[in-house]
């Protein structure tokens, strides 16, 4: 498909279209490059909270990707930002890590345990039966609840583990209590992406390896989208889904002249 605007500005998710765990997609680095050359504005979307803007930076150009902080948006991010729209200076308790804990002390947000205005919960890989009794709790006193992402699983060095979406799906079934997720599908995710580049949902696309969260966020919220076939949804699978990509490619591979255009169309 081709689409005769031209493309501004660039959004990419990380796993699964720039890296697989440590190591880096074929492609990757050079589409980065390809990027930074262009001179266009471009953020590099998580919604892994566990770290800042900082840790991922490193452990991307630890795959010999070099992704500037400035340019990397979390999950975590998204939710500090949402927060600080609805209720400034607030308070909260925090079930999660650094990237989490973080965005939130840096908008002015104070950690307690005795009456906070929200039960934030985000990705971590200790959760504990305590923190998750107590946010239950908490939750059941009046607190608001809130989670980073809706993602149930995430992949790990020995296999499979449980995310942000189950713990809350836990917390969910004690309190009756759904919380609001920030991440992605939330096209309010790319949205604050937007805001952040103070860019126009025209002119942006969207790069993901999944129809079900990257695809579906960057459709809702009015950008274009590209879907790699190098992370979670095979080629085979995008009939199945109701929705289309604007376009399907092999890997950012196949992106890196594209980006090099001096006035690219999807």
């Amino acid at each position: 498909m081709t689409d005769p605007r031209p493309i501004e500005t660039w959004l990419t998710d990380m796993d699964g279209v720039l890296v697989h765990e440590e190591d880096p997609i074929p492609g990757a680095v050079e589409f980065i490059d390809a990027l930074k050359q262009s001179g266009r504005p471009f953020l590099v979307l998580t919604n892994n909270s566990i770290y800042t803007p900082r840790d991922l930076r490193a452990r991307m150009l630890a795959s010999g990707i070099d992704v500037p902080e400035d340019s990397i948006w979390t999950s975590a991010l998204a939710t500090a930002q949402f927060l600080l729209d609805q209720r400034p200076n607030g308070s909260a308790y925090v079930v999660g890590e650094s990237g989490l804990t973080t965005a939130l002390h840096d908008i002015g947000y104070v950690m307690t345990e005795r009456s906070p205005d929200y039960v934030v919960l985000g990705e971590t890989r200790t959760y504990s039966f305590e923190s998750i009794t107590r946010a239950i709790r908490l939750i059941e006193g009046g607190a608001r609840f809130i989670a980073t992402n809706p993602d149930v699983s995430g992949p790990s060095i020995h296999g499979t583990m449980p995310a942000t979406g189950s713990v809350a799906a836990l917390i969910s079934t004690a309190t009756g209590q759904k919380p609001y997720f920030i991440g992605k599908p939330n096209p309010l995710m790319m949205r604050s992406a937007l805001n952040k580049l103070q860019a126009h949902s025209e002119s942006t696309v969207m790069i993901g390896d999944r129809m079900d969260t990257d695809i579906i966020s960057g459709l809702e919220a009015g950008v274009r989208t590209i879907l790699v076939t190098t992370g979670s949804t095979r080629p085979d699978q995008v009939e199945r889904f109701s929705y289309r990509p604007t376009r399907v490619v092999d890997s950012v591979a196949d992106l890196v002249d594209l980006v090099a255009e001096r006035s690219p169309k999807a």
